[in-house]
């Protein structure tokens, strides 16, 4: 029982970051249902999401990859501290919304920037979104099975 009140003592105690963005540029991302508002300002390359690491909030690599690539695409990787608030939708909308918020920041913040991130396509949005499901069948596009008998 003592490891349980342990565990529960270690999350109250447990604060959300708080982050200093005063002189940061701001844009908006969007992918699929996710909105993310993204803060960029100059510092040692630390992303934080919702008040957490990017690595606590996002455990899967492939998210982790794809979040940071628009800092590698400019070479800025460890020149930019990042601080994103999300909202909407899952996982990997989430990860494309904060990607496409981060180009737009990094952007407005060196516009020199805007060929390297518009050849790597990330600084348009991904407009594909679910298509909604039709009456008389199962799914958007799936049938219910035919039965000749």
């Amino acid at each position: 029982m003592e490891n349980i009140d342990t565990s529960i003592s270690n999350k109250n105690t447990e604060k959300k970051i708080k982050l200093d963005f005063k002189d940061s540029k701001y844009a908006t991302g969007r992918r699929k249902r996710s909105i993310a508002r993204v803060w960029i300002k100059k510092g040692t390359g630390k992303i934080y999401v919702n008040g957490k690491m990017m690595n606590d909030y996002f455990p899967r690599p492939n998210h982790q990859m794809i979040i940071s690539r628009p800092l590698e695409v400019a070479n800025k990787a460890t020149e930019f501290d990042v601080r994103c608030n999300v909202k909407g939708g899952g996982l990997t909308g989430q990860a494309g919304a904060i990607i496409h918020g981060m180009a737009r920041a990094l952007i407005s913040f060196e516009p020199e920037l805007k060929s390297v991130l518009k050849k790597e396509k990330l600084t348009t949005r991904d407009s594909r979104a679910v298509e909604r499901k039709k009456y008389g069948h199962r799914k958007a596009r799936r049938s219910f099975q035919f039965s000749k008998r």
